[in-house]
């Protein structure tokens, strides 16, 4: 089965901080978008490479000669306060408001000097939940635009849902949708094969990926997977106008040590796992299901669902879960979308607050619902409402709050929790 899965394949740095780079006041400008044609394809670690406009510094990007070398880097802070209701209190006991650094990291990255565009990148993260350092997304792509095609070799996301695949930092909630988090792997090492049809508009993601250099990180669940990713675009902009994306994705793997764990927290890093089906038998894993993305200008509404299905000897589990989202750019920016690697950046404001404006503005709407119980297995099922505003201070500085209300049923009880959330995000 192990083969067969394989084969199928921070005074005086605050004005830095809400200066935008130049890249990014063209675009307020009106300036010309970023090219996203097949020529100039897509850099090595795919959206985490996307970091030219967040760049404070011109010595962050030199020319070495051989290659090209840029410097970037990111810190997320959150702060959150819960109100829960007696039943809640009998599931989660100990909830404390509090702050905490979610995320911190550094990222290398250069293009060689090579006919071919021919990337790499080196990504290192503080997993603030371990306590330690860890590789990222780190490893080199190069361009094959004679088959439309990009491929990359390295530690990289496996390219399952479009919210997975974009960066954190660039998502327009805090926190990806509970059920991918529970289900797909953050990291995976192998190879994967990216292309675009740019006439016809029809893109693909193929992953083959092996845990030979991950056996024992956190992230690794899987000894090897087979992940597909494709979809069509038949209204398609970079910047302007109208989009339409719509996906499917489909993986396979073989579990590592035939036990499998799934757990999530409800979409707020500093609090528990609230959903968790504890470590439970089985071989395989199959994961599948669409996404659907529609921008018609300032607006995007969308959503993802997914199913995924277990295997053991003593039997086959099935859980689901997804969600549903309503964003408006009430200062009128558009979220800008890579139309290589498919998936949508950072929102860019036209003004800045160290210009005298007043920032970018956006409304965010989000339900997320996701299905761990199966049988024998109460994970639990856990529906979270969350509105939310994102102020982008500048193209580096952005500032959260998110009121969250979730229902989770497990431990025999309906639990209620209200969640009270902030987080400053400061990019270069």
């Amino acid at each position: 089965m192990r083969c067969a899965l394989w084969q199928k394949g921070l005074s005086l740095l605050l004005p830095l901080l809400l200066c935008s780079a130049p890249g990014a006041h063209a675009l307020a400008q009106g300036g010309t978008p970023p090219d996203t044609s097949i020529a100039a394809g897509i850099a090595a670690g795919e959206a985490d490479a996307d970091m030219e406009r967040r760049n404070l510094l011109n010595a962050l990007h030199i020319n070495l000669g051989f290659t090209t070398f840029r410097m970037g880097g990111g810190l997320l802070v959150d702060y959150i306060g819960y109100d829960q209701d007696s039943a809640s209190r009998e599931q989660f006991p100990s909830l404390a408001s509090q702050g905490k650094l979610r995320d911190a990291r550094i990222l290398f990255g250069g293009k060689f000097n090579t006919k071919r565009n021919f990337t790499w990148q080196i990504g290192v993260m503080y997993d603030a939940a371990q306590k330690n350092w860890l590789f990222r997304q780190t490893g080199i792509m190069v361009a094959v635009p004679e088959i439309w095609s990009h491929f990359f070799i390295g530690r990289a996301k496996e390219g399952f849902s479009l919210n997975k695949v974009m960066v954190g930092y660039d998502g327009w909630s805090m926190e990806r949708l509970p059920f991918t988090d529970a289900t797909i792997p953050l990291l995976a090492d192998g190879i994967k094969w990216l292309g675009l049809t740019p006439d016809r508009h029809w893109f693909w993601n193929l992953g083959l990926f092996t845990d030979w250099l991950s056996e024992g990180q956190t992230f690794s669940s899987y000894n090897n997977q087979f992940v597909v990713r494709a979809g069509w675009v038949p209204l398609v902009s970079d910047s302007v106008g109208t989009l339409l994306h719509l996906a499917m994705n489909f993986r396979a793997g073989d579990v590592n040590n035939d036990s499998l764990l799934l757990r999530s927290k409800p979409e707020a890093f500093p609090a528990p796992y609230f959903i968790s089906t504890g470590t439970f038998p089985a071989q395989n894993g199959m994961t599948l299901g669409p996404e659907v993305y529609f921008r018609p200008g300032r607006v995007l509404l969308g959503g993802e669902y997914y199913w995924e299905k277990t295997h053991s000897e003593l039997g086959t589990n099935w859980f689901h879960g997804g969600e549903a989202v309503v964003t408006w750019n009430t200062t009128g920016e558009v979220r800008s979308y890579n139309t290589v690697g498919n998936y949508f950046r950072g929102m860019t404001p036209r003004n800045t607050v160290i210009a005298g404006g007043s920032g970018g503005f956006e409304t965010v709407l989000k339900v997320s619902y996701s299905n761990l119980t199966n049988g024998t297995i109460q994970g639990g099922t856990l529906w979270r409402v969350t509105p939310m505003l994102n102020w982008y201070m500048s193209d580096n500085l952005r500032l959260e709050f998110a009121y969250g209300y979730g229902v989770l049923k497990r431990f025999g009880l309906l639990g209620r929790t209200q969640f009270y959330q902030a987080r400053m995000q400061l990019e270069m």
